[in-house]
């Protein structure tokens, strides 16, 4: 059997175990079954259906009265509906449908504006006034890709055809074991993931199911595994990715300056340590939080390290992010913040010579260096669901495989 086969097989399991399916057709030799057309679950076989997008300065009214709704009607939904859908909030560009009779007067039965790709708000002219906020069938279906990094994982992904918000998941579920600022060529990559269709078009990505980075020398498993009503990734032996601190506080971004005790400072032309590592990035790009922790610390350092934040994690690890543009809104001393919660954004405050991050990590008060810390596992699969996570990986590690 030829590996293409084997994989087409495999997605054939894995939809189905995953009971993800679309509408079957029916049979060859039944009898055909009318099915009528809906839009927005309205049977529009015998009326007029017309699709637009909203123009620049283009308000509700001017779509409303050339369908023939009056001014006294329009009036009415700004004013007594906000609470299903504000009128005020209708943007450039997203889509609406206008339903009407067969005639050539064009007056609107329906309208419905499509908030984003899931969720509309729906007006019923054909009686009194309704209006109704619905949400579209997402249709899932599985797919693969594969790829050797030569330049960047995010141009690898497009070279691929691949969604390039894969490049996103990947630095997600990796984010505790691979720094991926530092993916060298000849890294490879396998992931099964979801991808989100609604009325027969891609819409977006879903998640990832399972993934096989190569990195360092090292190859590191990922699966993706639900217990307690909670979805984690795994490796193969049921630990799970998630370390107690992410590896890196931002994305996007590429390390500037290292971990020394003693570095040619840019601006004072002088040696001095340097305890910390330096992630250069765009203003304004976003800071996370690497742990659970309190923020003990927010302020500006007038000595050379801006405006910074401290966050206590335990009785033994604290971090500290300087340079900072400004603070996430909200963010005050005393406040408990959760791994991967925005905390504030790249800037170039205090003495620096360019928008960059100064990331430093301390252990028990003393400064370590952040890419060599190595934290534990939080909890692994329990031993309650070890035979159901066995099968998982048993099925789809033999499609990571075929897929090298």
């Amino acid at each position: 059997m030829t590996k293409n086969l084997i994989i087409v097989f495999l997605l054939i399991a894995v939809a189905l175990s995953c009971n993800q399916s679309e509408d079957k057709s029916n049979k060859p030799g039944k009898e055909e079954v009318y099915v009528p057309k809906l839009e927005f679950g309205i049977i529009v076989d015998s009326l007029h259906v017309i699709k637009k997008k909203v123009k620049k300065n283009e308000f509700l009214s001017d779509i409303l009265l050339r369908y023939n709704i009056s001014y006294s009607t329009i009036d009415y939904i700004a004013r007594y509906t906000k609470d299903t859908f504000d009128v005020r909030k209708i943007r450039r560009r997203n889509k609406y449908t206008v339903i009407c009779n067969r005639d050539s007067s064009l007056s609107a039965l329906y309208f419905a504006y499509e908030i984003n790709p899931y969720r509309y708000v729906l007006y019923d002219f054909t009686d009194s006034l309704t209006v109704t906020i619905g949400e579209k069938k997402v249709i899932v279906r599985i797919d693969t890709i594969n790829g050797k990094i030569t330049s960047s994982l995010w141009n690898s992904i497009v070279d691929a055809d691949g969604d390039p918000n894969l490049a996103n998941e990947f630095s997600e579920i990796y984010a505790w074991t691979i720094d991926f600022f530092g993916l060298q060529k000849g890294d490879e990559y396998e992931a099964i993931y979801e991808r989100q269709y609604i009325d027969g078009e891609y819409v977006e990505l879903g998640k990832i199911i399972a993934a096989r980075f190569y990195h360092g020398g090292q190859e590191r498993l990922a699966l993706y595994f639900e217990q307690n009503g909670k979805g984690d990734y795994f490796d193969e032996t049921g630990k799970s990715l998630q370390r107690t601190f992410l590896k890196a506080p931002l994305r996007y971004s590429r390390i500037s300056s290292g971990f020394s005790n003693s570095r040619m400072h840019p601006v004072l032309k002088i040696r001095r340590p340097h305890h910390g590592v330096d992630y250069a990035a765009p203003t304004g790009t976003p800071v996370y939080t690497v742990g659970d922790g309190m923020v003990i610390k927010k302020d500006y350092q007038k000595s050379g390290g801006g405006n910074y934040i401290k966050i206590k994690h335990n009785g033994t690890y604290s971090t500290t992010y300087m340079h900072l543009k400004g603070f996430a809104k909200g963010i005050k001393v005393g406040q408990y913040v959760k791994q991967g919660d925005l905390i504030g954004y790249v800037g170039s405050t205090g003495l620096a010579t360019g928008p960059h991050l100064d990331f430093r990590f301390y252990r028990n008060g003393y400064a370590v260096n952040p890419l060599k810390v190595e934290s534990p596992p939080s909890k692994p699969i329990e031993e309650t669901n070890q035979a159901e996570f066995d099968s998982v990986v048993h099925q789809y590690s033999q499609l990571i495989k075929a897929m090298n």
